[in-house]
Formats: C-alpha cells, sequence, structure tokens
C-alpha cells in the first residue's frame, strides 16, 4: 500500500509540475507589455531566443531566466515536500515547456528550463554542480566558441549532461531522466539540425 501511495505521490507532482512547466512567458510578456504574440513572428518558438529577437534582448533574458526558473523552484518544492519526486518534478516542468498545454501544446526548446533542471539536480539530488551543471555548461561555451551556432551548443551541453549522468552516478533515475531530457531538447532542435546539415543555420555574430 504504501508503495503504491508513493507511485501516486509521485505521479500527482509530475502533473503539477507538468502545469508549472506550461506556463509560456514569453507568451504571456509579449501580449500583456508589448500586444504581440510572438509566435506570430521570427521562430515562432515561446522560449527566450524568439522572446528577445521579437521583444528584445533584455526581455530575452527575462524569460530565460523565468523559464529556467520553472525547473529550480518545482524541485525546490519538491525537495521539502516529496523528496522522492525530485528528479521526475525537473522532467515533467522541461515537458510542459516543450508542449504545454495553456498554449496549444507549442511551446520553446526546453534549453532554459534544462539548466535550471541540472542546477536543481546539484544542489538537491547529486549534491556536485561540478559535474551536473558546470561540464554541460562549459561544453555549450566551447562548442558555441568554435562554431558559433547556438542551437548545436544546447544540443551538445544537454547530451553531455546525459553522458557525465551515465558515467557518473549510480542513480540511474538521474541518469535515464537526464537522457530523456536530451532526447526532448535534440528533438525540439530537428528543423535546426537540418538547417546546420545543410549550412543554413545562422550563427551568432559577437563571438569572432
Amino acid at each position: 500500500m504504501k508503495a503504491i501511495m508513493k507511485v501516486i505521490k509521485i505521479l500527482l507532482w509530475i502533473i503539477i509540475s507538468y502545469l508549472i512547466g506550461s506556463i509560456p512567458w514569453g507568451l504571456i510578456i509579449g501580449k500583456v507589455f508589448f500586444k504581440k504574440d510572438i509566435r506570430n513572428y521570427g521562430s515562432g518558438n515561446l522560449g527566450g531566443t524568439n522572446a528577445g529577437r521579437v521583444l528584445g534582448l533584455p526581455i530575452g533574458i527575462l524569460v530565460i531566466v523565468l523559464d529556467s526558473f520553472k525547473a529550480l523552484i518545482m524541485m525546490t518544492i519538491a525537495n521539502f515536500v516529496f523528496k522522492d519526486a525530485v528528479v521526475f518534478s525537473g522532467l515533467a516542468v522541461c515537458i510542459g515547456h516543450c508542449f504545454p498545454v495553456f498554449a496549444n501544446f507549442k511551446g520553446g526548446k526546453a534549453v532554459a528550463c534544462s539548466y535550471g533542471y541540472l542546477l536543481a539536480l546539484g544542489i538537491y539530488v547529486t549534491g556536485d554542480w561540478v559535474f551536473t551543471l558546470l561540464y554541460p555548461l562549459l561544453i555549450f561555451i566551447l562548442v558555441l566558441s568554435l562554431g558559433k551556432i547556438v542551437s548545436l551548443s544546447s544540443m551538445c551541453g544537454i547530451l553531455s549532461a546525459a553522458v557525465i549522468a551515465f558515467l557518473t552516478y549510480d542513480n540511474k533515475y538521474i541518469a535515464f531522466c537526464t537522457l530523456i531530457l536530451a532526447l526532448f531538447v535534440i528533438y525540439r532542435h530537428r528543423s535546426n539540425i537540418i538547417r546546420i546539415i545543410q549550412g543554413k543555420e545562422s550563427k551568432v555574430s559577437f563571438i569572432k
């Protein structure tokens, strides 16, 4: 009976986390303060990159921070309310961000959410933010400095987190959830992958 109740509690927390992840900050800020639906501009994506492109760099940064905080906040609450749900909570937030129920299941690409997830993992689960967060960030920065392509850097950073999790931690829930997250991020970047292969993906101009 205890095992069944534990599973029910985890599933309930996953649903709550998914709903929080579904909050489309880019859409909300764009409509409330700028009277713009950012889905109708740029890439049509609800993430911070497109928000910055359509609404300006400061707003883009704000959306990135808010999106990353969705995972961090829900995992923080889970750590105190129901610790067994922490790992699954963050993943559910990221899935909600990709497929938000409040925005016709068309959301962002979960990059900012993913790094919020990795930060919370380092704080509450692994206790090792260097392996969990810093190394993937360094991979992101390295690939960005070499290739100047944000989408490629994002995918490599999150994928490296999954590889590190499998090689480093005995807790396979961490490894599998991080792998699922990496696959979601890669899937959400499928159009970018096609452009990268074709040599048509845009590059950042501020890195020489």
